[in-house]
């Protein structure tokens, strides 16, 4: 028995069903959710398309109110958004009149709890930590796909949430840079210390980046199974070559592919 691990996030029996006013009928959406996150975990969740994979993160970060069940951070139900919280969505929707190092400030500003040196002092120093040192006045427009993500990350990080939720967050990058954004994100959680939860259509994208990875089922989504994903701490990405990490690809794509077919996404399995 290892060391007991502390409960950064748990989600008990969450479903979420949502009311279409015009059809005057409910779709549901998720069916008995049970998760949870370990402190300073990184839990990647895959399933098939469309199955409720976003929803659930929009109800962890309090963005979408659940229709039973609960979720608690730290002990402390759910029930709005919070600082404790924060959001890094597909696209990385910064302020393209601000600068980097103004657009990593943001939360801080709002929040207006820090003096002004000091918002830019926490700032800077998240910019360095995500590699941009010497971006730091350049504007949106001026940077690469890849380095806007980087910004988009480190003004999550600003107000210290306790967890970080991505929702695909490299889905909008070409393919090579979003490998190599994979190896820095994890280098980067690692310096802040940070418990995450990534949502992810990319089975070895999953693999790679988590600690677990929580398979989901068809729309409505239920937890259909935990994979712990047993490869050493410090990753490069030769490790996605290894015959392990491609037998736990396969594993998971078999989970998704039987789900896919059940439900009717596709017609026929591949390499039966």
């Amino acid at each position: 028995m290892g060391a007991q691990r502390n409960k950064k996030m748990e989600a008990r029996d969450v479903r979420l069903d949502f009311y279409n006013g015009r059809m005057n009928s409910e779709l549901p959406v998720l069916d008995g959710i049970d998760l949870t996150v370990y402190e300073g975990e990184l839990l990647a969740i895959v399933g098939p398309s469309g199955c409720g994979k976003s929803t659930f993160l929009g109800a962890v970060d309090g963005l979408v109110a659940v229709s039973g069940g609960e979720i608690r951070v730290d002990g402390v139900r759910v029930d709005r958004p919070g600082c404790d919280r924060a959001m890094v969505f597909q696209n990385d929707s910064l302020f393209p009149w601000r600068t980097v190092v103004e657009n990593v400030s943001y939360g801080l500003d709002i929040q207006n709890k820090l003096s002004k040196s000091a918002r830019l002092d926490r700032a800077m120093s998240l910019v360095e930590l995500v590699g941009l040192k010497g971006f730091e006045k350049h504007f949106p427009h001026e940077l690469s796909g890849g380095m806007r993500q980087r910004v988009n990350i480190a003004r999550a990080l600003a107000t210290d949430p306790e967890l970080l939720l991505l929702d695909e967050p490299f889905a909008a990058l070409d393919a090579q840079t979003r490998e190599f954004m994979q190896v820095e994100l994890l280098k980067i959680l690692g310096r802040a210390g940070k418990t995450a939860v990534f949502i992810t259509h990319q089975i070895d994208e999953a693999i790679f980046l988590a600690n677990r990875v929580a398979v989901f089922s068809a729309r409505p989504a239920k937890v259909q199974a935990i994979v712990e994903v047993d490869l050493p701490a410090h990753r490069s990405l030769d490790i996605k070559l290894e015959p392990r990490f491609r037998d736990m690809q396969e594993h998971i794509w078999r989970l998704i592919e039987a789900e896919s077919a059940r439900t009717g996404l596709i017609t026929s399995t591949v390499g039966a």
